[in-house]
């Protein structure tokens, strides 16, 4: 099946200039990989003659898509060779560890109730060992814990009927602020309540795909990508301004891809997804900016790959310049490795470890009292390789506010 609606055929414009595996992360560390131009627009010239020509080098792509910011072109290299995994590869064929790794709104369910003990039994050796050996999990690789609570019962017991505003937005939270991190969801609340908006959750909401299509669970990625179109026109119609995302991921997944997989819809709702910093730098520049007091720490910034695609780490920096007493040191742009789900896997660890390596090198050496990223799955890279303790920009934003 065609992972996207529509055959892309952007690498007619390529110009072979090798701009892309200049700035391949994978291709820095892995000399048997032969790079995103050769697994992209070149090796699709030939998977249209014939799909003998698949390399089964395609697999070691991260889909970190620091290629199309390279290309002068505008080639959309990483979609083409995703969407070459999914046309050509050898299916969807059920591997127990691709599903576990890829279904994180299930996952995340079945841990109600049972999060203390789940997150115990994934730290012991033996629960390592048996993932490693039986899964292909690798067992140096850390679990991010899940929380005792998750986000949206958090939300119906302390807020649904309390967000009474002029002003509304609607809030993408994901799995991850659900079910492991819902400090950064109350933290996004509280900015957001201080600027006299209010936050309301989509009524329903499932994984945005990204997990999915890295894993070949391109068919369920499609469905859940429908299902979260029609609960975003659903919030706009109710009156909600726009619909917010924390993860940087999950919004590059939402406005970006979403319409090229469901081709384009009538008044495009995905174009009414706005990341956070975006969304909170323009109110800023509106006037609409809470009153803020010094947070005197010094913190190092880490751009996030699909942040960087999507152009959106200007609008992080400049919401994180707006905090009095901060000090900011914007990391040299360099991919953490671990590229969701990537990292996870035995065959691909040293890899991830390997592509991070310089940026975990600038993180030790700069003395920060915290390192600053949007992603999520950096964050629990950055923290399983370094002694750094990793904030959302919003939750620093947060402890800013004179309240």
């Amino acid at each position: 099946m065609n992972l996207f609606k529509d055959s892309d055929r952007s690498f007619d414009s390529c110009l072979k200039c090798t701009a892309c595996s200049s700035r391949c992360p994978v291709a820095s560390v892995r000399p048997d990989f032969p790079g995103p131009k050769q697994c992209g627009p070149d090796g699709e010239r030939l998977r249209l003659k014939s799909p003998d020509f698949l390399d089964e080098a395609l697999k070691y792509c991260t889909g970190c898509k620091r290629c199309e910011v390279a290309c002068p072109s505008d080639v959309h290299i990483s979609d083409i060779i995703a969407d070459a995994k999914a046309r050509y590869g050898k299916g969807n064929k059920f591997k127990i560890r691709e599903f576990l790794l890829s279904h994180t709104d299930l996952m995340g369910t079945m841990t109600r109730g049972t999060a203390p003990i789940v997150n115990a039994v994934t730290k012991t050796k033996t629960a390592k060992v048996v993932m490693h050996k039986a899964l292909g999990i690798d067992q140096r690789r850390q679990f991010p814990p899940y929380a005792h609570k998750s986000f949206r019962s958090w939300y119906k017991a302390e807020l649904e009927d309390k967000q009474v505003f002029a002003r509304n937005v609607s809030y993408f939270h994901g799995c991850f602020v659900n079910y492991n991190l819902p400090e950064l969801g109350i933290d996004t609340i509280k900015v957001l309540n201080a600027m006299n908006i209010g936050v309301q959750l989509l009524k329903k909401e499932k994984c945005c795909g990204v997990p999915l299509v890295a894993n070949g669970f391109h068919k369920k990625a499609k469905a859940n990508a429908r299902f979260n179109t029609d609960s975003i026109e659903q919030a706009i119609d109710s009156g909600s301004e726009c619909v917010i995302s924390t993860s940087s991921s999950c919004a590059f997944m939402l406005r970006e891809d979403y319409p090229r997989m469901l081709g384009e819809t009538e008044g495009n709702p995905h174009q009414q997804v706005n990341y956070i910093t975006r969304f909170l730098t323009q109110e800023f520049k509106n006037g609409n900016k809470p009153e803020l007091k010094p947070v005197n720490l010094r913190v190092g910034y880490h751009s996030p790959c699909h942040l960087i695609r999507s152009g959106g780490v200007l609008h992080t920096l400049s919401l994180l310049r707006e905090i009095p007493g901060l000090q900011l040191h914007q990391l040299e742009s360099n991919c953490c490795g671990i590229a969701g789900t990537y990292g996870f896997k035995k065959e691909n660890y040293n890899t991830s470890q390997d592509i991070g390596e310089p940026l975990f090198h600038q993180i030790e050496e700069g003395e920060f009292d915290y390192i600053v990223t949007d992603c999520e799955t950096c964050k629990m890279q950055i923290e399983m390789s370094t002694s750094a303790e990793v904030i959302h920009p919003v939750s620093l934003l947060a402890r800013a506010l004179d309240v």
